[in-house]
């Protein structure tokens, strides 16, 4: 892993960003790129917010990226693009939390400050069999100072590495290896045979599902309209279609125009339907469908100061997408050659 081979705490602190919430091996290529584009805090601090969405696209949980983005510029004009090596000042960096703030102090710095991930909770509550909920602030609180406890001063960040990666490779989630774990002597939920009943996890709510109708809004010139969303937002700074949730008794065409409407103040005509697919957030689901229209009258009005431009369907690989709508994106790539994708006159149902 390139993040292991340097003692660079910007380097450091760029792959612990993207190693939350993503598997290493998903990981790795973006980090290749990310730092070969921004190889230094002063060249991310420098760069515009829409070079780093688009080498961050794909990667998912973009607040990650604006963050890192926010916080460099913080280094930069702070703390003289050096990244602070006390807990307190990293801390107040946007998008550092405590776990962040433990690995890059303890790797890059050598600080005494133990990580508490996933898969270090894993372990802590399978050696000391912590009947607990691991989700709840209170068992969090007792797993963390169960790391402080044992944590190795002298190393502390190798200690880290080790128990984190010993978390990834031995003691899994499903099926450990427990036969070759170096813990295994002292694990009381192995003694008790009950590895994979740890750690204790309250049930989840059900995962929500959304209908979702987008506009791919195509002019005489063949152009597509896209607007960028609001950094506030979900998804804050990506490129998107217009378009929005299904309501109760709406047809999804019906959708698609009262979301266009709303947010463009213009209606939309030649609704056809041209691609329907299926994407999982986080939090929740949503099936997709996209419809190629065209303006029936007026000029597309999106609220103040939401940047939107019509585009070349070649231009839109400029721009950083949801996955949802980048695959939009790839079909509609696929389809150039045929001519009915551009016939905006022609007869359309509903």
């Amino acid at each position: 892993m390139p993040w292991r081979n340097t003692e660079d705490p910007y380097k450091i602190w760029v792959s612990e960003i993207m190693l939350q919430q993503t598997r290493v091996d998903q990981a790795e290529p973006y980090f290749r790129r990310f730092i070969e584009a921004f190889p230094t805090v002063d060249a991310l601090a420098a760069a515009d917010q829409d070079d780093v969405l688009k080498l961050w696209e794909g990667l998912g949980y973009y607040s990650r990226a604006r963050n890192l983005h926010d916080a460099a510029q913080e280094v930069v004009r702070v703390h003289e693009s050096k990244v602070p090596y006390r807990y307190d000042d990293i801390r107040e960096l946007k998008g550092v939390g405590p776990y962040t703030a433990a690995a890059v102090l303890s790797i890059a710095h050598g600080e005494p400050h133990a990580v508490l991930d996933g898969n270090v909770i894993r372990v802590l509550a399978r050696v000391f069999a912590i009947n607990d909920d691991a989700r709840s602030g209170r068992t969090r609180r007792l797993l963390q100072k169960l790391a402080d406890a044992l944590l190795f001063e002298k190393r502390p960040g190798d200690y880290n590495q080790a128990l984190m990666e010993l978390g990834a490779t031995v003691c899994t989630p499903s099926n450990p290896s427990c036969t070759i774990c170096p813990l295994q002597e002292i694990c009381d939920a192995r003694a008790a045979k009950l590895q994979e009943s740890f750690p204790v996890k309250s049930s989840k709510a059900p995962i929500p599902h959304y209908e979702i109708a987008v506009a791919i809004i195509l002019d005489d010139e063949q152009r597509v309209f896209i607007q960028q969303r609001p950094d506030d937002a979900m998804l804050g700074g990506l490129w998107e279609f217009p378009g929005g949730k299904q309501e109760a008794d709406e047809s999804l065409k019906q959708t698609c125009r009262r979301e266009v409407y709303e947010e463009l103040s213009v209606a939309v005509k030649d609704l056809r339907p041209f691609y329907s697919l299926k994407h999982a957030y986080s939090h929740f689901k949503i099936t997709l469908h996209a419809f190629t229209c065209q303006i029936a009258e007026g000029t597309p009005s999106p609220p103040e100061a939401t940047p939107a431009r019509w585009v070349s369907i070649a231009q839109l690989d400029d721009f950083a997408f949801p996955r949802a709508n980048r695959r939009l994106i790839e079909e509609l790539q696929r389809r150039m050659d045929e001519p009915e994708l551009f016939d905006l006159h022609a007869d359309s149902p509903g």
